[in-house]
């Protein structure tokens, strides 16, 4: 895998220049992942990068851009697995974060093109779920990804998303799989007066 975390230091000595590449401290992947909840901006993503390089991931079995390091017999490893799939489709590479004890951390790090973001996932199989769902994401990670299996009422949901965007200050995307569609709806959409109407076009397109 390629590590996009090394960097180099110069040092100048008697007209000599030298290069030394600087290792990134490593405390395990669960001290990693609480560390998120205290960073923001470029930090962040240094964070996020350092993870990805170090976390010792492996290639899911069957799998193509789908890294694991762990937990295929976790209750929820199913549904994982049928997101990260979808998230392939749309060209990310997707990394399966591990869920240690005591730490909410979230579900996956999708990368694309070097551009890295963490998702917390919500299934829906209930037709009136996702208010809660979504509630449940806060203190986990700041975008959610909703993966909707069943057909579920377009007002309802534009609604649940615009109230979890009010409750949250801090949530930056909610993002959707529908069939093998992908929506992204961040805030400044949610803030539209004319939001319902390009939720509705955007989702029943």
């Amino acid at each position: 895998m390629e590590d996009w975390l090394l960097t180099l230091d110069i040092f100048e000595d008697d007209d000599k220049t030298s290069w030394m590449a600087e290792e990134p401290r490593w405390r395990g992947i669960a001290v990693e992942l609480e560390e998120l909840h205290y960073l923001k901006g470029a930090n962040f993503i240094k964070q996020l990068k350092q993870i990805v390089n170090y976390g010792e991931f492996h290639p899911v079995e069957g799998e193509t851009s789908i890294y694991s390091t762990g937990g295929e017999k976790s209750a929820d490893y199913e549904n994982l697995l049928n997101a990260a799939r979808k998230a392939v489709e749309h060209g990310y590479r997707v990394f399966v974060l591990p869920n240690p004890k005591g730490t909410r951390t979230p579900d996956f790090i999708f990368e694309q093109k070097r551009n890295f973001k963490v998702y917390d996932l919500k299934t829906i199989s209930g037709k009136a779920s996702v208010g809660n769902r979504l509630f449940e994401s806060i203190g986990q990670s700041n975008r959610v990804l909703l993966n909707i299996t069943v057909d579920y009422n377009t007002r309802l949901l534009a609604s649940d998303i615009k109230s979890y965007f009010e409750l949250n200050q801090n949530a930056l995307e909610v993002l959707i799989f529908k069939g093998k569609r992908l929506l992204s709806i961040d805030r400044d959409l949610t803030l539209s007066p004319q939001y319902y109407r390009l939720f509705r076009k955007k989702y029943e397109k």
